[in-house]
């Protein structure tokens, strides 16, 4: 009997990433559960393993150099592949702001995780990606970071915030450039918007539950051979970048 699919999520303590974790175990695979230390990943892990899943926690700092080493030294001593990596840790750091008054210090904030930490996570476990017959990596992005949407002619006032939107939109050019990369390989590199949730990030007033917006990593993580590749996509469906 083969080894489930092993699967890892970033920012996966609680909100989506703990529901994209919920679903992947629920659908076999076997996930590692990462958060910035190990006491969030334990206890978003927690729920999951006494419901019967196969989860394991494991600290991840996505903007900590040594901790993504070390995240991706651990999988690798026991995992000779993975088969999804999900980069869903994020910020949002400066919703009152335009890009006339947002703080620099706060944009290389926002940078550090929502875009630097994609990437260096990527990186650091691509050998671990190319290894598996079917790798799939989704990042989650935000249509906030559509150039499409944005230079549509929105009303002013209804875009922002400034330093997420940019971010947004360089994790958008990355999945395009980490897709290329992979090129030639069965891995699948794809971005989504889940929606706007209800999670603490996007506030009570929300109409999506965490769960809901799950659907569409969940889709992208598991796509068949064959699959999209270098895609944003919402409800399931390709958007404009």
């Amino acid at each position: 009997m083969s080894p489930p699919r092993l699967a890892l999520v970033t920012g996966a303590a609680a909100g989506l990433g703990l529901e994209i974790a919920r679903g992947l175990a629920s659908a076999g695979h076997r996930v590692v559960l990462t958060a910035r230390d190990l006491a969030r990943a334990t206890a978003g892990a927690a729920p999951l393993r006494a419901a019967g899943l196969d989860v394991v926690p494991l600290a991840l700092d996505v903007a900590d150099a040594a901790s993504i080493r070390a995240a991706a030294t651990a999988v690798a001593r026991e995992a000779r592949a993975l088969d999804v990596l999900v980069n869903n840790a994020g910020v949002l750091l400066d919703e009152a702001e335009t890009a006339l008054t947002v703080p620099l210090d706060v944009v290389r904030a926002t940078f550090e995780v929502d875009v630097l930490g994609p990437w260096a996570v990527t990186q650091a476990f691509a050998p671990l990606l190319r290894a598996s017959p079917a790798g799939r990596v989704v990042n989650v992005s935000s249509t906030a970071g559509s150039l499409t949407d944005l230079a549509a002619g929105a009303a002013p006032g209804a875009w922002g915030p400034p330093a997420y939107c940019v971010a947004k939109a360089a994790l958008n050019a990355l999945t395009i450039l980490v897709a290329r990369a992979f090129a030639g390989t069965p891995v699948l590199v794809n971005a989504c918007c889940p929606g706007w949730l209800r999670t603490a990030m996007g506030g009570p007033a929300a109409p999506l539950s965490a769960r809901e917006g799950a659907d569409t990593p969940l889709f992208l993580a598991t796509l068949p051979v064959g699959g999209p590749t270098g895609g944003f996509f919402a409800d399931r469906h390709p958007i404009p970048w």
